[in-house]
This record gives C-alpha cells, structure tokens and sequence, in this order.
C-alpha cells in the first residue's frame, strides 16, 4: 500500500501545474463557476457539502447553492477582516490548478493585479443577459496588461437567454471586436451555466450548436509549456552559502532559463566569467535546472557575489541601467508623487528610486491615453523611473520574472505598486 502511495505521490508532484485568475462583475456569477469546478471535481470536502446543503434547504431551495463554498470569504471580508486574493486548490488527473479568486469592483483593481500577475490563464466571465460591460473591458485589458497568456470569455447564465446561440455569437463578436485593439495571444470563447453545470466540467447537450471543449477541458489541454521563458538564462543571487571553508554556493531560484554543468557564466555586474561546477539541492545534485527551481550554484572559481547580483550566460544577457519606461498599477490610497524617493524591489535587489515622469495614464475602459499630474490608487500609467543603481532586467512582454517589480513607500513600508517594465 506504502509503493502505491508513494508512486502516486510522485505521479501528483510531477504533474503540471495551471495557475488561472477569474474575473467578472458583481453578479456574473463568479463564485457560483469557482463552486462548480470544485465540487463537480471532487475539490471539497464532503462534509463542507453537506454544511451547504443544510444551509441551502434552510434557506428553502433544492438544489445545493454553489456561491457558498466561495462565499465564506465574503462573510470575512464583511467582518472586516480584508482578504485581498484567496488561493484555492484542486487537481484531476492530468493537472493541477490553483485559482487565484480576486475582488470584481473597479476599486478592486489592484487586487485582481495581485492575483493574475503569476497566472497563465484568466476566464473573463460574462452575464449572458447583460453582453459585454465596461467591467469586462476592463478584466480583459488587465489580463492582457499583465501579459496573461490565455485568455477564456467564459459567458455564462446561457439557461437565462434559452440557451440562445445568436445571443452567444453576438457577445463573442463584441468582445473579439474589442480584443482586437488588445492582441491577446490566445482568446477562447465558451458558452456556459455554472448553476446547471453546463459546458463547465463537462460538456452540454443543451448547446448542440457548440463543439468546442468544456472549461476543465481547455484548462486541462491549454498547452502551457512555452508560457515560461525558457530561452534567456537569469540566476538573481539571493543567498551566499558558506557551511565551511571548502565549500561556496551561491543560492537562489532560477527565473528562467535552463543551466547544466559545465555551462559558462558571466557574472553580473563584476562581468567575471567562469562554469558552472554543480548544481546542488538538498536531496542532492542536478543534470539541469529550470524555472521555478530553488538551486544552489558552485561555479569553478570562486567570485564575490551578493544578493541582488545575477549569473547569466555570456552570450544572452539582460539589459542594465538605472533608467527605464515601465507600466505601473498605483495600489496606495497616497497618490503617486513624481520625484518623491521609493524603494524598488526587483527580483532579489532592492534599491531607491524616483519617478521622474508620468508619460501617461491608461483609461482601462475605453484604452485611451490622458495626461496625469499625480496617480491615485487603482490608477495604470506608463511611468519613467530613476533607479539609484542599475538594475539587470528584460522587458516585460518577453520574461515576466525579471521585467515586474513593486515600489515600497520607505516610511510606512507598504507595497504601494507593482510595475511591468517596457
């Protein structure tokens, strides 16, 4: 019984892992969707069930109310107690998920930036009797901001239009009408009723006209292999291990890219260049390694290197500087002030700077650009910043790892940002 554990064990470990975001209004029925997937996949507990089917009956309904495995949140966040983005877990058989359920309301912008900046998919849900509303328009240039590779239009409430195909085709043709000026990588679109589990776990037969897959389906089949950068090679420096006199490894997590043994490495900034001797974990040492792997470097000579430092290889490096343009989500209900000192923090360095200048700031509805004096909280603009020390970085469209950063204020310590660097 142990083997058998112990296999399947490993089988679940190796499995791949989706990260997805849900993002709707208040009422499209976002809990009802999360609740669904959970229960129809097994990712509740029977006896939590059975709470709610008490609760519903109590409430005089039939059927088991789905909002409510999502919605002790809300009765939390009603006590005041703030939960910006829950976590929720499940997996089937061929992958594990990860639901980063985030707030719907416009001030709830930084929230849902939160949430989505790991993801590698986002279900945009749509009321089918309301189309597309500036909320939708909203979640989708957010996602697509944030460089969310897949994007799903899941609209949902088909029972409430008859299941009607026209009224289906019609929101898909307003909503690809808007992504156009978007250019999400890969948009998805499916009609649904969370409440009657259609099209949501497994398919319908209430929608013949559609042929595509069900939402677990797609989540289960995206392929989301290239979604990492495995091409540029970056090591941020977090930790020098010095157990002893012979031995000094150099640890942190590897942002992307691969490494192997015997690999040149140049180091970042000194730009000394050496191999990599070994790659060592704690259940000992590796042929190769990968993003999101925490690994400890020996490298063939010994260089002084210190957190915030990178290895990369010699051929491919990030660019340096202490300038640069960057998109940025301002969270803090203090506005923005351009010249005043923040701290950065990217990827393992953290150093002063300023924002020297707002080139301009995004109306996240309509995608028109306007001058700003000031950012207030929820704002996105694109920013010019001065950092103290130059920075070893990528754009952001093309290795989210080292492209992203927060700002902190000094004073209070608050994350008072997040920026995607152009």
């Amino acid at each position: 019984m142990g083997h058998l554990d112990t296999k399947a064990q490993e089988l679940y470990e190796n499995m791949e892992l989706l990260r997805f975001t849900t993002a709707g209004s208040v009422d499209d029925g976002k809990s009802t969707l999360i609740g669904r997937l959970l229960v129809d996949t097994k990712g509740v507990f029977e006896d939590q069930i059975d709470a709610i089917r008490r609760t519903t009956s109590r409430k005089g309904g039939e059927e088991i109310d789905l909002a409510l495995i999502t919605d002790g949140l809300a009765a939390e966040r009603e006590q005041g107690i703030t939960i910006d983005v829950a976590y929720r877990y499940f997996a089937t058989a061929r992958r594990k998920f990860i639901i980063a359920d985030t707030p719907g309301h416009e001030q709830y912008t930084r929230n849902m930036v939160t949430g989505a900046s790991t993801a590698n998919l986002a279900i945009i849900l749509v009321d089918a009797r309301n189309g597309v509303q500036v909320q939708s328009r909203r979640h989708g240039t957010l996602a697509t901001l944030l460089g969310i590779p897949h994007l799903v239009l899941a609209v949902n409430k088909m029972d409430l239009v008859g299941y009607s195909q026209a009224v289906y085709d019609k929101i898909v043709s307003d909503y690809r009408e808007f992504s156009g000026r978007l250019n999400p990588k890969d948009l998805t679109c499916i009609p649904m009723s969370a409440l009657n589990g259609d099209n949501v776990v497994r398919n319908s037969g209430r929608m013949p006209w559609y042929q595509g897959p069900s939402l677990l389906e797609h989540m289960e089949t995206v392929p989301i292999g290239h979604d990492r950068n495995l091409e540029d090679f970056r090591f941020p420096v977090q930790l020098v291990l010095r157990p002893n006199l012979d031995y000094r490894g150099y640890a942190g997590k590897v942002a992307s890219g691969i490494v192997r043994p015997g690999d040149k490495v140049v180091a970042l900034p000194s730009g000394i260049e050496t191999t990599v001797k070994a790659i060592d974990t704690w259940e000992g040492e590796l042929a190769e390694a990968f993003p999101p792997l925490s690994v400890t470097l020996r490298l063939a000579q010994e260089i002084d290197l210190s957190r915030g430092d990178m290895i990369c290889h010699p051929d491919n490096r990030p660019l340096v500087g202490n300038r640069f343009s960057a998109d940025l989500c301002w969270f803090s209900s203090e506005p923005l002030v351009p010249k005043k000192k923040y701290l950065l923090k990217q990827t393992t360095q953290t150093v002063k700077c300023q924002v020297e200048a707002i080139e301009h700031r995004l109306d996240v509805n309509t995608m028109e650009k306007g001058p700003a004096e000031a950012l207030r909280m929820n704002d996105i603009a694109r920013i010019k910043v001065l950092t103290q020390k130059p920075l070893f970085y990528d754009p952001y469209s093309r290795n989210r790892a080292t492209g992203n950063f927060i700002m902190i204020d000094e004073l209070s310590n608050n994350t008072v940002a997040a920026g995607m660097i152009v």
